[in-house]
């Protein structure tokens, strides 16, 4: 059994990332400087030379080679295994131990105080010892 392959259609990478982007053809038009009928033109070719690749990934924000490996079934891919839940709200999972986050601003706010009193502390020396002096 063989199984198909695919061709490697860069114009509707373009247009899928565009798309994915929330980019209207008209507005990749303006940034590449063409008309949006061009535009179009391009996201129906199946190769474009590298140099125009490179300038349309920049506008895109994304690497020539980006545009090149996009996958659509990756994308959904990571997106069904990055954000899963069984309610109809999104589960964004932490990077970080919220515990120790609060631990850490914690200690930074002590020794702020610790740094504050002291200040304080040395005013009010300095204030008995002129009241001292006089």
């Amino acid at each position: 059994m063989e199984t198909a392959t695919k061709p490697n259609h860069i114009g509707r990478k373009i247009s899928r990332i565009r798309e994915l982007r929330g980019m209207k053809q008209e507005t990749l038009a303006e940034e590449l400087g063409i008309s949006q009928q061009a535009v179009s033109h391009l996201e129906q070719s199946e190769k474009i030379e590298d140099s125009k690749l490179e300038l349309i990934a920049k506008v895109l924000g994304v690497t020539k080679e980006g545009i090149e490996n996009f996958s659509e079934e990756a994308v959904f891919n990571i997106i069904g295994n990055s954000y899963h839940d069984n309610s109809s709200t999104l589960n964004y999972a932490c990077t970080f131990n919220p515990i120790d986050k609060l631990i850490e601003v914690y200690e930074e706010n002590k020794k702020l105080y610790e740094r504050l009193l002291k200040s304080e502390q040395d005013k009010i020396a300095y204030l008995e010892k002129l009241m001292k002096e006089k």
